[in-house]
């Protein structure tokens, strides 16, 4: 979660210090070990460094090998020992053991050029000035699990990790994306993957790479989930032993320390991640400081994780910390800096999310959460139901009986659409209506109607076997919601990472047949026989048995949820909409959070002109703890 700036002139204009080295220091926050930039004429990086494996210890950002190629990177590698040796093959020296990540990645430029990402694996967010050619190479990775913006202000380049480091910039204005506010109240996020809420500010997508000589700078997509390739064994259970020797090596090359916390529910995806990496950890003779942290309700709604998540903690003899969500409200503590969001988030829970990131940066700097789950082993019907749309009754009812045995019990056919109405790719009877919260002058402007329209279709199919896996994982939502891991979002600085989006875990599943191993994920649960409680290892996935947010609403009657100014919405709500945030009465009347939406924007709005105040105020670098790279 180290944090990352660089700044590129046009026609050779010397890069102001001064500027950079406070855009650097404002990231201190999410970098607290060290602030250092560099500069070399048109050209300046920084870097805040948060250091979260052992081999980061003796790691200094900007970095150059040379002193004309550098790097300053928000990284981390994995499969780092196959890297160094391709490095060796390639007629390069072997990296030192200890490298830091940024030294790899940078080793893998002067080795391959741009096709270093073809090489790469893991997260990161990175930029590289080739000062042999003039010209800038950035890229992020495969899932987008770390963000990186640019702007373009003044014919040059300026790029960051951290959005809200980007707007302290002063050539970079404020105005918003009209489209993404709109993206924001018709789908909750924004639909397109190269913008952000603000018109200056772009994103560069996940799996793209950007090149920057002078002029317009260049966006690449250097990856797509495969669609071909098989995996098939004789033998069922090398499924499970490859799977198995797969997860652990994710789980490793995320933890790379020996004081970790784990987002952990009852849930079988997280609780698998956790008795992994306590087993992986349990391997060295090293001691080691693994907790797991689980939010429950004991009150407010019915909810089994407190007990489900007890066994396994209890099993593995690992601490456990319990945060109860009954007694927040909603948008509880939203006028504090520390939830003050970059771009707007429909969660009405942040003071709870916060306070559990907080527990968990009291402890440790990574965290290992269990998203990706679903997508990765878990959609039990879409094989089926394609089976037999497809009069393929062969197949379907093979997969029925693989189920069955496995079981016990038919599959539910009905899981799909339930998977579908999480991701917002919605049809038939369970298709939102178009919000009537929409100001008709600023809708018509945009074509809001028919964009909703247009992007409410089922995208087509194109994994020719697991098409609802591939679209899941091909949605830019998943880079959005890493996102809001980031430091920058949950203001700490804790470095939460994904072992399940794991590139060599996602092309396996991809590519083994899907029943039985991904009906019910069923392969992960083969996998974690004889390491989770028999109670966990086979509990049937079963959603929250209550709104938590529509029981608050009903809480919170007579009560305003926030106090809004109507004039930070005005422009992109109708009055009457406008009337009832004031009253306290918006999104009572269909309970759920997509009612909230405009609640979430009027606040999000009145928030940033109150960040952008303090960006501006914040013009005086910090240089006791910032120091020049020569």
């Amino acid at each position: 979660m180290s944090g990352i700036v660089g700044i590129v002139n046009p026609d050779g204009a010397p890069v102001d210090r001064t500027l950079l080295g406070r855009l650097t220091d404002s990231m201190t926050y999410r970098g607290p070990d060290a602030q250092e930039t560099w500069d070399d004429g048109q050209v300046g990086f920084g870097h805040a460094m948060l250091r979260t494996t052992r081999e980061a210890e003796g790691e200094r950002q900007p970095f150059s090998l040379d002193g004309q190629v550098w790097i300053t990177a928000d990284a981390r590698v994995d499969g780092r020992a196959d890297l160094a040796a391709k490095l060796a093959s390639a007629g390069g020296p072997r990296p030192p053991a200890d490298a830091g990540d940024a030294e790899l990645i940078l080793r893998a430029y002067l080795a391959w050029g741009d096709d270093c990402v073809r090489h790469l694996i893991g997260d990161f967010a990175f930029a590289v000035w080739d000062g042999r050619r003039r010209r800038l190479f950035c890229a992020r990775d495969h899932f987008g699990v770390k963000p990186f913006y640019y702007a373009q202000p003044g014919g040059g380049l300026v790029f960051s990790n951290t959005l809200n480091c980007l707007r302290g910039h002063p050539r970079v204005a404020d105005e918003l994306n009209d489209l993404a506010v709109g993206d924001f109240l018709l789908f909750g996020f924004n639909q397109e993957p190269d913008t952000t809420i603000f018109s200056d500010i772009r994103r560069l997508p996940a799996a793209h790479y950007l090149t920057w000589s002078s002029g317009a700078p260049q966006v690449t997509r250097y990856w797509e989930l495969p669609t071909s390739g098989e995996i098939r064994y004789r033998r069922a259970e090398d499924y499970v032993l490859h799977f198995r020797e797969l997860f652990e090596t994710a789980v490793g090359d995320r933890l790379r320390a020996d004081r970790a916390g784990v987002l952990m529910s009852g849930g079988l995806d997280s609780t698998a991640v956790a008795a992994t990496a306590h087993r992986l950890l349990s391997r060295h003779s090293r001691p080691f400081d693994l907790r797991a942290y689980c939010g429950v309700y004991d009150q407010l709604i019915p909810d089994d994780e407190r007990y489900y998540s007890g066994l396994v903690a209890r099993a593995l003899n690992m601490p456990i910390r319990y945060l109860a969500a009954d007694a927040y409200e909603l948008f509880e503590r939203c006028e504090r800096p520390e939830l003050c969001y970059p771009e707007p988030y429909d969660e009405p829970l942040g003071a709870f999310y916060f306070d559990q990131i907080q527990q968990v940066a009291a402890h440790a700097r990574v965290a290992l959460t269990g998203q990706g789950g679903d997508p990765l082993l878990g959609v039990p019907s879409a094989f089926l139901t394609e089976a037999l749309k497809k009069k393929q009754l062969v197949r379907f009812a093979a997969g029925v009986v693989h189920y069955l045995v496995a079981y016990g019990a038919l599959p539910r056919l009905g899981f799909r659409r339930a998977l579908r109405r999480r991701l917002g790719v919605q049809n038939g009877e369970h298709r939102p209506t178009y919000p009537r919260w929409l100001n008709p002058a600023f809708a018509g402007r945009h074509n809001l109607r028919e964009r909703w329209e247009t992007l409410q279709a089922r995208p087509a199919p194109v994994h020719p076997v697991r098409p609802d896996a591939y679209n899941n994982y091909s949605s830019h939502w998943w880079s959005l919601m890493f996102e809001q891991y980031d430091a920058s979002w949950v203001s700490c600085p804790v470095e939460v990472r994904h072992p399940l989006f794991d590139l060599r875990l996602v092309t396996y599943a991809l590519a083994i047949p899907p029943v039985p191993w991904c009906l019910n994920k069923s392969l992960l649960r083969s996998a974690m026989r004889y390491n989770l409680p028999e109670r966990v290892r086979l509990r049937p996935k079963t959603p929250m048995q209550d709104d938590p947010v529509r029981v608050r609403l009903g809480r919170q009657e007579g009560r305003g949820l926030v106090s809004i100014e109507a004039r930070v919405v005005e422009e992109y709500l109708d009055p009457e909409t406008v009337k009832d945030i004031k009253r306290g009465v918006i999104g009572r009347e269909d309970a759920s959070v997509n009612g909230l939406r405009p609640v979430y924007l009027a606040l999000w709005l009145q928030q940033k002109e109150m960040n952008h105040e303090q960006l501006n105020d914040g013009e005086e670098s910090n240089a006791t703890t910032r120091t020049e790279v020569c």
